[in-house]
């Protein structure tokens, strides 16, 4: 039986898979990556893939004046949603994703982050995503914008500044936290706080919250991998 095959849409170096590579590996998916704003032609065709996975970046949902890559990206998110390929946007992939559906995106009345508590709804308590998650817990995040619940989704989790996670039909979800994110990465976004206007203006402080991600990484590389490996389990 030929090996299922996961397509990666990137969009920073350090904004990878991270631990949802292992999970899918531990699958026995084939794992491709794409990173987008280099501008080059995908492994291929992204249509033709049995799950894509959308990841974040510091770029942000509205800015194709400056990002040539970006309408181009929500016209094959929008054929994503409309042919029910398996689809998971992860932080600014969630918020294209949302975009895609009918659902622009707008700037949080305060950024996530570090670490931010989630609530999870009754609808998502049952969710294929979701299920098994405690009905909150402390989420890792880095966004300063928020997406409204697309027309038609489900809403699964929420926290004070937002929509935490949402369903479009019963193949396509959206996370705002980054549960993917290796410790490696989440360090170095820490450490490299200050090429972040809003982490400037809110005061970071890289050393305090990379001690915290060192703390707390491990339990949640574990979350991170459960969660991936139900979102593969739905697409197979």
């Amino acid at each position: 039986m030929p090996r299922q095959r996961l397509l990666a849409l990137v969009h920073e170096q350090n904004a990878g898979p991270g631990v949802f590579a292992e999970a899918a590996h531990e699958r026995g998916w084939d794992l491709s990556e794409w990173f987008v704003p280099a501008g080059d032609d995908p492994p291929a065709d992204p249509l033709g893939y049995d799950a894509v996975i959308i990841f974040g970046g510091a770029r942000n949902a509205d800015e194709e004046a400056k990002l040539s890559w970006l309408d181009p990206e929500k016209d094959l998110l929008r054929k994503l949603l409309d042919t029910g390929i398996p689809t998971l946007g992860v932080c600014l992939g969630s918020q294209l994703l949302a975009e895609a559906a009918g659902a622009p995106v707008e700037r949080a009345p305060a950024p996530e982050i570090g670490w931010f508590r989630v609530e999870v709804t009754a609808e998502g308590a049952t969710d294929p995503l979701l299920e098994g998650l405690d009905p909150d817990f402390e989420a890792f995040q880095w966004h300063s914008y928020r997406s409204p619940l697309p027309p038609g989704a489900v809403e699964l989790a929420s926290s004070e500044t937002g929509l935490q996670a949402y369903r479009i039909g019963a193949s396509a979800w959206g996370i705002q936290f980054h549960a993917e994110v290796a410790e490696v990465d989440a360090v170095s976004w820490a450490v490299n706080y200050a090429v972040d206007p809003d982490a400037v203006r809110i005061g970071i402080d890289a050393d305090t919250l990379s001690a915290e991600i060192l703390e707390r990484i491990g339990a949640w590389n574990q979350l991170g991998r459960d969660l991936c490996g139900r979102f593969l389990e739905a697409a197979a």
